[in-house]
């Protein structure tokens, strides 16, 4: 994992100045406005600000709607509490609902992309079966998917069904006719199976010190993507200088991998508790402090 961060004579902005709070006052944002910035509000309503045919790349990670019952969950043997996914932002009352959010995201998405520009929606099966489905209606063009194996999963407890050690991306176009995308062949090669580029990338999910933390010292957001996994993507679908759009960013490694890269960014949050740990992370790039 090699990440070089911009140095000071480029114009991202300094981690004070990285915010945009969104109001119901502003009616839309010129992409001068939201470039390199994130974007504190609701995704479903500043993405209608958002200009049209502006992005090169997208890169959503959803709420996967992962269904787990409300109640503690311990390990069989030791007793200890499993971390799960038990956040607000990942309960829906139906598949119609979920159905609906992810819908209305893609749909803006879509249009906010530049006509050769490509997609990635990453979940697990509880959901991306439905999302592709979706993304299909929607008239987007399935150019592959990736099979992300995660080198340390988290176990199977209960020892009743398979340990869940991969996610799935899907990568996409706007539609069947888009042939001019970008696509780093020998950046890809790197990451397959053997020297052909396949689409299974295996790497560990984000751990220690790279997981930002809260004041007590609790994992700060449940699912933070790992840098190499967002590295991956951006270094095969992206050139420097492009665009990418975030517009549910967590705690922002999209923007953060982006920025180390090279690549500009629009990063859409709702939870302010996420936009600083994004503030934090960018303190740090302008003090030199990034993975090598």
């Amino acid at each position: 994992m090699k990440l070089k961060a911009y140095g000071k004579e480029n114009s991202y902005p300094c981690a004070e100045s990285l915010v945009v709070v969104d109001t119901p006052q502003a009616q839309g944002y010129s992409l001068e406005q939201v470039k390199n910035k994130v974007i504190l509000g609701d995704a479903l309503k500043v993405l209608k600000k958002l200009p049209s045919e502006a992005v090169d790349m997208v890169f959503i990670d959803p709420p996967y709607f992962l269904q787990l019952p409300n109640k503690t969950l311990r390990r069989w043997k030791v007793k200890s509490l499993v971390e799960a996914v038990q956040d607000d932002w990942d309960k829906f009352s139906s598949f119609v609902e979920y159905d609906t959010f992810m819908t209305q995201i893609l749909s803006e998405a879509r249009r906010v992309m530049k006509p050769n520009a490509t997609i990635w929606v990453i979940a697990t099966y509880h959901s991306i079966f439905r999302i592709g489905k979706i993304m299909q209606d929607l008239g987007y063009w399935i150019l592959n998917d990736v099979i992300w194996v995660k080198t340390n999963p988290m176990p199977n407890w209960l020892g009743v069904r398979f340990t869940n050690a991969t996610e799935t991306l899907i990568w996409a176009v706007k539609d069947k006719k888009v042939k001019k995308y970008t696509f780093n062949r020998e950046a890809a090669k790197e990451y397959g199976i053997g020297k052909i580029g396949a689409n299974v990338w295996v790497l560990p999910i984000c751990t220690g010190a790279e997981r930002l933390k809260d004041g007590r010292g609790k994992r700060l957001h449940s699912t933070q993507k790992p840098v190499e996994l967002l590295r991956r993507v951006l270094l095969t679908s992206t050139k420097e200088g492009d665009i990418v759009l975030d517009p549910v960013a967590g705690v922002g490694t999209t923007g953060y991998v982006a920025r180390c890269l090279k690549r500009n960014f629009i990063m859409i949050e709702i939870n302010p508790r996420y936009v600083e740990g994004i503030k934090k992370r960018f303190r740090d790039i302008s003090l030199g402090n990034v993975p090598e």
